[in-house]
């Protein structure tokens, strides 16, 4: 079991900032297509970014295209998401997760939240005036 410490979560104002990261243990990252995905009160669990295995590719919901950047750094086994400009649609539970499955199109895995095999806790994103 592949373990997951969530950390940077908090409380914002609208068109405030926070930097979200993701730190596996034990396992290496380096194999793995990683994604942030959440979950507010009520709603159903939806992808927020994805990245490649290597860094190489992204994807980010319409919703918070060019106001999210998702980044990992293999070497210290982490993934971050830096949200800018955060709207109070944004506040959920983020969770990052890990899938070792082949990836043919990013979009398409991230959209396939099965496929993720390994989970972080959750972190609590409250934007809020």
């Amino acid at each position: 079991q592949l373990q997951f410490v969530e950390f940077g979560g908090g409380l914002v104002q609208p068109g405030g900032s926070l930097r979200v990261s993701c730190e596996a243990s034990e396992f290496s990252l380096d194999n793995m297509t990683i994604g942030w995905f959440r979950q507010a009160p009520g709603k159903e669990r939806e992808a927020v970014s994805c990245i490649s295995s290597t860094g190489d590719d992204t994807y980010y919901r319409k919703s918070v295209e060019g106001r999210f950047t998702i980044s990992r750094d293999n070497a210290k086994n982490t993934v971050s998401l830096q949200m800018n400009s955060l709207k109070p649609e944004d506040a959920a539970v983020y969770k990052c997760g890990a899938s070792p499955a082949p990836v043919t199109t990013l979009q398409n895995l991230c959209r396939l939240p099965w496929l993720f095999d390994y989970w972080g806790q959750g972190t609590q994103v409250t934007v809020s005036s």
